[in-house]
């Protein structure tokens, strides 16, 4: 089952991230790609026209899921896997702390 979110830098849309059968997939949207000061969503993930693609989850988003205590709170209440990692991060960042958020696109 394909899911997919997309990616806010403050309060702009910076681009869409989505989880397939063949892996993770990131891609920049075109009009934040061309925007004068447009931030790359982090080091590892800079601006670029090209999709990125991954097997695995970007570390960057990864790192945005909870540990510990928060994400045993959210693996009870959402009854998520700990192995679906691209789930906790659809239920657990849209508002993260930092400039970055992650908000499930419904498809």
């Amino acid at each position: 089952m394909k899911k997919k979110a997309s990616i806010w830098v403050e309060d702009r849309l910076a681009g869409w991230l989505s989880n397939d059968e063949n892996g993770y997939h990131f891609v920049y949207d075109l009009k934040y790609v061309q925007q004068i000061g447009a931030k790359a969503v982090s080091l590892t993930l800079p601006i670029r026209k090209e999709p990125y693609s991954s097997k695995v989850l970007f570390p960057f988003f990864d790192g945005l899921i909870p540990e510990g205590w928060l994400l045993n709170v959210a693996q009870k209440n959402w009854k998520l896997n700990p192995r679906d990692r691209m789930g906790l991060l659809l239920a657990c960042c849209a508002d993260c702390i930092g400039n970055v958020s992650v908000i499930p696109v419904e498809s």
